[in-house]
């Protein structure tokens, strides 16, 4: 069983294409517009502020990508059990 929170066109840059997170630059920001994968990895990660709407900045990239959110750190290996998907804005 998949899970998805896909906020549709919500989301309020939408000029600017959805991408997987392991696309941004380190120091690009995002807006998180999907998470999808098993349904408890995707509330773990909802715990840790990775959520739809959530603004983030990568730090570095690779695997594990190093990423800044909600005045934290959160370090993610790459699954491909889910896939977090952004759409880059102004920092």
């Amino acid at each position: 069983m998949r899970f998805s929170l896909n906020c549709g066109n919500d989301c309020p840059v939408s000029e600017n294409p959805m991408l997987p997170l392991e696309c941004l630059r380190p120091g690009e920001w995002a807006e998180i517009c999907d998470v999808s994968g098993e349904p408890a990895s995707v509330g773990r990660l909802a715990e840790l502020g990775l959520r739809v709407g959530s603004q983030i900045q990568m730090l570095r990239g690779g695997s594990p990508c190093l990423i800044a959110i909600g005045g934290g750190r959160l370090s993610l290996r790459g699954d491909h059990h889910m896939q977090v998907y952004v759409r880059p804005i102004s920092g």
